[in-house]
């Protein structure tokens, strides 16, 4: 007899064939085809019942074969098979086929997004019931249908580090290399400016230029994060990219080796071949910017990024020194790090306790 919890059921018996279906009476049209197609010739008879809406037990004589998914009896091909045993064969090899390749699946979702199968242990016949709301959900998964709810991975350490390293070598090698050959073709008598006026020199009163221009920077940086969305989201993305793989330490390196690199290239080599005025240093400032489009930076970040370098133009300027820009470049690059890093960890905690 079917489960009391199958309101509704009848058994049929049908006239040509010796394989009694308990199917509901009920305007379920995807049951009553499934025990449609179980309504096989048979021999010795079988029987299939329902225990609810969604499951049905075949069995043979006392033994039971298991209890099975009424979904998964419509994706098998039954319907040239004649023997109860046949049928549970070709579910069971159906259900395999969809666990061989749920496995393959999970390895291309995230961990959050994996849904358990269900034990069904316990249920008649000792078997497990695989059906639709792990293998297909998994398929769905890795077929690209929640492709856009998945962030973008940040760069590994390691090439976050090296592109570091290397892009600042360049461009050190790089600022040296003009600051030499333009002291040599002025010594030559070249109508050019020497960029070696622009020293290293440093003097106690460089510290008001460096503490003023990270109060200044720090805290504009903060007002636009607040009230410039473009601004925000082109920020945010950059520093995903980048900070995002990087422990705590590791912001010294990518604070510090941009900033003196940058510095001595664009302050310390270019900026006195153009002129030591403040229309030089907005237009290496301009220059400066344009080179931070890309890499999910937008022009709200070139315009930010022009401002920052005219600033520094006119600390070099005014010092006729690099260090004080060197310097404040170097810690408003550190200050934004570690106020990302830990407005993002605030967020997470944040979004963990609700």
């Amino acid at each position: 007899m079917p489960d009391q919890n199958c309101n509704g059921l009848r058994s049929t018996q049908s006239t040509q064939h010796s394989f009694p279906i308990f199917f509901p009476t009920a305007r379920n049209q995807f049951v009553r085809k499934s025990a449609a197609m179980l309504a096989v010739n048979a021999s010795p008879p079988g029987s299939a019942t329902c225990v609810d809406s969604n499951h049905l037990i075949l069995s043979q004589g006392f033994q039971s074969n298991g209890l099975f998914s009424a979904k998964k009896v419509l994706s098998a091909d039954i319907y040239n098979i004649s023997r109860p045993h046949c049928i549970v064969s070709a579910l069971r090899n159906s259900n395999k086929k969809a666990k061989n390749l749920s496995k393959k699946s999970k390895t291309r979702t995230l961990q959050s997004n994996r849904i358990p199968s269900k034990d069904n242990s316990e249920l008649p016949g000792e078997s497990l019931v695989q059906d639709r709301s792990s293998s297909d959900i998994d398929l769905e998964l890795s077929s690209g249908s929640l492709k856009d709810n998945v962030p973008v991975a940040s760069s590994s350490r390691s090439a976050v580090l090296q592109a570091c390293v290397f892009t600042s070598g360049c461009l050190l090698a790089l600022g040296a290399v003009v600051r030499q050959v333009s002291h040599i073709a002025f010594t030559e008598g070249a109508p050019v400016f020497d960029a070696t006026a622009v020293s290293f020199s440093f003097e106690a009163w460089h510290v008001e230029w460096i503490i003023g221009l990270v109060i200044l920077i720090s805290s504009c940086r903060y007002i636009l994060l607040k009230t410039w969305p473009d601004f925000s989201e082109s920020s945010e993305a950059a520093n995903q990219q980048v900070l995002g793989s990087l422990q705590p330490l590791d912001y010294i390196i990518v604070a510090f080796l941009p900033g003196i690199s940058e510095e001595l290239l664009f302050r310390g080599a270019v900026l006195p071949i153009f002129g030591l005025d403040w229309r030089s240093a907005l237009a290496v400032g301009a220059i400066f910017g344009c080179l931070h489009l890309g890499n999910g930076r937008r022009y709200s970040f070139a315009i930010w990024a022009t401002f920052v370098g005219f600033a520094y133009g006119l600390a070099t300027i005014n010092s006729s020194s690099i260090v004080a820009a060197m310097a404040s470049h170097s810690l408003n690059n550190l200050v934004g790090g570690i106020l990302w890093r830990y407005t993002t960890v605030f967020e997470r905690k944040k979004n963990d306790l609700k």
